[in-house]
């Protein structure tokens, strides 16, 4: 299914942010399993057009700036997240395929590693402030931001698998 088509519930409790810190925390050594034995002209093929599995990494690396930026807009009580690029304009800009994925590998896992000692510092009230996603047209709380990107993580991943079977 189309990321953009998925529709989320967050009726689950607060309590369940150690966890998902965790699947957020596991997401680049993944990966890193499942690319570790392919060639680096495997991570630029571009099946039917689509993105690469070299793209669908750098697009990981990417959105994180959203998603601290989002984590900002909790911390400062915003109305509203700030809104992600849908057109995915700096992926295309930064063409990941041109780059050596040991680089955006090593990039991602040291931001994504940043984020998560971030996470980790938070007091547990702060995983139950609330501000409106602009694209879900819903509250979110931080534990659903936390939700929503482990969910985006594993889209991309399934994806990467899928590309490489």
């Amino acid at each position: 299914m189309q990321w953009i088509k998925r529709k989320f519930e967050f009726d689950f409790p607060v309590s369940g942010y150690t966890g998902l810190i965790d699947r957020l925390r596991k997401t680049p050594s993944r990966i890193e399993q499942l690319t570790a034995k392919l060639q680096p002209g495997d991570l630029t093929l571009q099946p039917g057009g689509k993105w690469s599995v070299q793209e669908h990494v750098g697009l990981l690396l990417d959105l994180e700036s959203l998603f601290n930026g989002r984590l900002e807009d909790f911390e400062s009580e915003a109305e509203v997240l700030r809104p992600a690029d849908m057109t995915n304009q700096k992926t295309y800009d930064a063409d990941h395929n041109k780059s050596e994925f040991i680089s955006i590998m090593s990039t991602f896992s040291r931001v994504r590693g940043q984020l998560v000692q971030r996470l980790e510092a938070y007091p547990m009230e702060m995983f139950g402030k609330i501000a409106q996603h602009p694209r879900l047209d819903k509250p979110m709380r931080v534990v659903d931001s936390l939700y929503f990107q482990a969910e985006h993580d594993d889209h991309h991943v399934e994806t990467i698998i899928r590309i490489l079977s």
